[in-house]
């Protein structure tokens, strides 16, 4: 790798480190090529990116960047996972840590905010943003079906009591 492809690699994970609502950083040793290949299908399908590189490159690229203080866990063979979903890429690496005793997951960072082994935990289960925005909107419209009840409930407790009162009228 010539310098101008160790730039474009620096410039490129620098824009991960920017642009993504968490990282995860992990160790990988003696993991399989068909492994890993499941590692990055998962995340494909979580909306997240996996990412091996070069320790060296990933330190420069994390300078001045909010989550710079991942920097100490990138020691060894070490892979990203990235997601703009701050709870993505953290469920897909738990998820598969689960399954893969080799795959170790080291830390992470959400924004500014370091992340330990417990904190990678804690934010993988959490509800991710489509789980957030279908509970707001299912507590958005409660209301307005309990407005729509309530409107129609009178009605039909006057129309009751109208039946009823009409019911021993005819009774007497």
């Amino acid at each position: 790798m010539d310098r101008a492809q160790k730039e474009k690699l620096v410039e490129e994970l620098g824009q991960i480190f920017e642009s993504s609502g968490v990282v995860v950083v992990a160790h990988y040793a003696g993991i399989t090529v068909a492994e890993m290949q499941d590692l990055r299908a998962r995340a494909r399908a979580a909306d997240a990116s996996v990412r091996v590189a070069k320790n060296r490159l990933a330190k420069i690229a994390l300078e001045g960047k909010p989550c710079e203080s991942i920097a100490t866990y990138l020691t060894g063979m070490t892979v990203l996972t990235y997601s703009e979903d701050p709870v993505a890429a953290a469920k897909v690496s738990e998820d598969f840590a689960k399954v893969n005793k080799k795959y170790e997951i080291l830390g992470g960072a959400m924004g500014e905010n370091a992340l330990d082994r417990a904190g990678v935990e804690a934010v993988s289960k959490m509800p991710s943003r489509e789980e957030l925005i279908a509970s707001i909107v299912g507590c958005l419209g409660a209301p307005a079906s309990n407005i729509a009840g309530a409107i129609g409930a009178p009605a039909s407790n006057i129309a009751s009591i109208l039946s009823t009162i009409e019911e021993k009228a005819e009774a007497a």
